[in-house]
């Protein structure tokens, strides 16, 4: 099982997510459509210039209706947990190790020690975020099974992986249940919410609205 989970599965996995990914890009492009460019009348338009104390009550403003402004505690948390679930996997020596045994890739890479307690960090806010389910009246009552099932398959490879490099229980089994649950998780990466952490950025930026980082050159049916 281990050798099935550290080869065949691990190249199917990883098919699955990218051709994941890929479908569901050109499914948000497809039930997107082009901006049309505004049109201005002939008369010159005399554009504001705001001066930087303007810019600044503007930031100021825009900071305060924030995530960041009305829940800075949850902003901060958030923050971390989905930078964290990307930088781990990423600089994990174990796991390049297997990148450049495979394809002779070598990349940069944290030392143990310091993957190792960012790693109680990811696992320390997926409980607190399961507390927060179980706990705040305002989450709970929207939360069903299947939140806490993305919360798990969020979480499992990170506690399993913790488990392994301090060699708690079986090893062998300890470091295949890692493998697995982390194949699983890329799997449902494209196909449920986890894959919000990807197509924010997707969203943010080819897409204009009030929430996007620029204009973006695409829209949502009805407001093209």
């Amino acid at each position: 099982m281990y050798e099935l989970a550290r080869g065949p599965l691990m190249w199917a996995a990883t098919v699955i997510f990218l051709a994941g990914i890929i479908y569901r890009c050109a499914q948000l492009y497809v039930l997107t459509g082009k901006k049309e460019r505004a049109l201005f009348s002939a008369a010159p338009v005399k554009l504001k210039v705001h001066t930087p104390e303007e810019r600044k009550m503007d930031l100021i403003v825009a900071v305060r209706n924030s995530l960041l402004g009305t829940h800075p505690i949850m902003a901060i948390v958030s923050t971390l947990f989905h930078s964290l679930i990307f930088v781990i996997p990423l600089f994990l020596l174990g796991h390049n190790l297997l990148i450049y045994e495979s394809w002779g890739i070598s990349l940069f890479s944290f030392p143990d020690g310091l993957c190792d307690t960012l790693t109680a960090v990811f696992v320390l806010i997926g409980f607190f975020f399961l507390l927060r389910r179980m706990i705040v009246p305002q989450v709970r009552i929207i939360s069903t099974a299947y939140d806490y099932l993305i919360l798990a398959i969020t979480v499992a490879p990170f506690l399993t992986g913790f488990f392994a490099y301090h060699q708690w229980f079986d090893y062998k089994a300890v470091i295949t249940i890692h493998m697995l649950v982390g194949e699983l998780m890329l799997i449902a990466i494209p196909f449920t919410k986890i894959g919000h952490m990807v197509f924010f950025f997707f969203v943010r930026i080819l897409i204009g609205s009030e929430h996007s980082f620029g204009r973006g050159s695409r829209a949502w049916p009805g407001r093209v």
